[in-house]
Formats: C-alpha cells, structure tokens, sequence
C-alpha cells in the first residue's frame, strides 16, 4: 500500500492498530517529518510501541533533537492518546505547517517569519504552546511587538478551540460590516483604514502584526498607538481626532453605532460639550458591550472586546487644558480650546 493510502488512513484508525508501514507514512506524510523515518522504521514497528514513546525515547530513539519538532512529536502523540480513549483529535491537529506559515501569519501580519515557521514544522498543537522564549530562541521573532501580537493571536485560535471552520465563517460574516472585531485579519484592518479615507497610510501597516485580536484583546491599544504605527505625523490633530471617533465605533456592536457617531459628532462641534460627552460615553460603556469576550484563561471578563485604557478618552495631542476667563472674555461660554494645525 503506497504511503499516501496509508497516511490517509491512519486518520480514521486508531493509532494502537497501526503497523510499521502506517507508522512511518504518518510521521512522513501528516506529520511532515521524513527525516526521521528511518530511525522510526528501525526502532518503531506499531502504533502501539509509538503511543508508548517517552521524552528519552523520542531523542535517543529517534534522533530527534531540535525541541520544537521534540515538542511537535509529543504533543501529536499526547492527542492520539486521548483519542485512544473515545475521543476525537483536536482541532489543532487539522492545521498544518503549511496553513499556519503561508496562511496564518499572513493573516496576523507578519508574514516575514513564514520560512522560519516552516523550518521549524510549526503546526497547530505547537502553535498553542508557544511563549516568548520560543519565538525568540527557536523561531527568529526577537521584537516583542511582533511576539506580543503572534501570541494574542495565537490565543484568539485558543478560544475558538483551534476550529478553522469557525473562524473562517465569522470572518466572512464580519467582511461586509465593521463588526467582530476581533477575528479581523491584517488584510481587513488594511480595508477599515483605508475605508475610514485615511488610504495613503494602509500599506505602513504591512509587516507590522497589527490584527483585530491585538486591537481588541490588549489593553494599552489605543488611537496613539494605531497613529504611531500608521505613521500620522503628532502635529496632524484633526487626523488623530477622526481616527480616534472611527475606532470608537469599532468598540461597540454595529445597532448601536449610529448612537456613538452622532456623540461624537456632538463633540467635534461644540468644545464645551466635553463633560456631556464624558457622562454620554460612561453611559453608553455601562449599557453597551461587545458580545464576543475573551480571556487568556478563556473566563469571561467585565469589558467587552472593544478598546481600553487611554483609547476611551481623545488624543493628547488634541486636548487642551481649561484656561481661567474673566467675564469680559469673547470666549467665556467655552471651557476648552482646541488648536488644530492639519
């Protein structure tokens, strides 16, 4: 039987009913590992002996020495175990190397480290055991940006239980509409900007890992922090300003966009509506929230996917503080003046 044949059907049998030959066309074939076939048709001959493999025996046994494929290995091993016991495989079995460095990355927006993924054979199940250390010793990722958005990412496939179907499906529903954040892609956060008419700063968001987990799930992400990366010069205030209100929007679900956009329009026409726009947005926080919420633990939290920390309150560069009037002052009646220089 051609290994092909038999790597197909090693997905359908129970790994302990394996022979040599389905042995090795697995670790070939679905585990995308043939140079280590030879120890294994030497020193492996069943599915068994495989499911019984220890940490000593994969390194001595089958010469395997790189820890990430060690890792690989085991995890996979771990998974058919369970499945021994009437369960099925994880989801993260179905998600290939080739998947997560030609497809994943490229929709987190780092597709720069694609080659060293698929040197490393990373697939699903490594991909959930993935910390800093290993994106920076075994995978090249050294700045902590990047490995700060892979590993938001990589928690996003966690709460969805590493189901592909399932994140594709709300991706396609999310494409027409500005909603659900936090499964957008780099690709999509590239169209919201240039739909937003700020086109001629997209493309400074390749290679930077900026994806909708990150702008949901991470606290300090904020209107300065997209400016930044975006590359909106500080003095452009009126720029940071309508980026601040279009991101606003993205934080609430799509039925109740229309009621933050008339809020902030309400700011932008009157300076002195300020404190009314405070009340408005507490309001709106206490009875709006996200429906998707997510958590490392995979617990759910008290805010929703949307935007945190200084992202609820306008950029510092368009913020003045209240200058003490006389009564005789022209602009008594206002309590802030912005100074815009576009």
């Amino acid at each position: 039987m051609d290994r092909l044949r038999q790597a197909e059907l090693t997905r359908t049998t129970p790994m302990s009913m394996w022979r040599a030959g389905a042995v090795q066309a697995w670790l070939e074939v679905v585990m995308a590992m043939p140079m280590y076939t030879r120890a294994c048709s030497e020193n492996v001959r069943s599915g068994k002996v495989l499911l019984g493999l220890t940490d000593d025996d994969l390194e001595v046994g089958l010469g395997i020495s790189n820890p990430i494929h060690h890792r690989k290995l085991k995890l996979a091993i771990e998974d058919y175990r369970k499945a021994e016991g009437g369960h099925r495989l994880s989801h993260a079995s179905e998600l290939d190397p080739h998947w997560v460095s030609c497809s994943w990355l490229g929709d987190v927006g780092l597709p720069q480290y694609a080659q060293s993924f698929q040197d490393q054979l990373v697939d699903g199940r490594v991909l959930g055991s993935l910390s800093r250390r290993d994106l920076e010793q075994h995978l090249g990722v050294r700045e902590r940006d990047h490995q700060h958005s892979l590993l938001l990412a990589v928690q996003l496939l966690q709460q969805l239980n590493f189901d592909k179907e399932a994140l594709q499906a709300r991706r396609a529903k999310c494409e027409p509409q500005d909603h659900d954040l936090v499964v957008w892609t780099c690709h999509r956060v590239m169209k919201w900007i240039r739909d937003i008419d700020l086109r001629e700063y997209a493309d400074n968001l390749k290679g930077k890992g900026i994806h909708g987990a990150l702008m949901a799930l991470d606290p300090s992400f904020d209107t300065d922090t997209m400016a930044r990366v975006l590359g909106i010069p500080h003095d452009k205030h009126m720029l940071h300003r309508h980026l601040y209100q279009e991101m606003r929007l993205l934080s609430v679900p799509h039925s109740s966009a229309e009621q933050v956009r008339e809020s902030l329009a309400g700011v932008s026409r009157s300076p002195g509506s300020a404190d009314r726009y405070a009340a408005n947005r507490m309001a709106m926080r206490r009875s709006v929230m996200s429906p998707s919420r997510l958590h490392p633990k995979g617990h759910s939290v008290d805010r929703g996917l949307g935007f945190h920390g200084s992202c609820g309150s306008l950029p510092r560069e368009a913020r003045v503080q209240a200058v003490p009037r006389t009564k005789e002052s022209p602009v008594h009646s206002y309590k802030t003046v912005e100074i815009s220089n576009v």
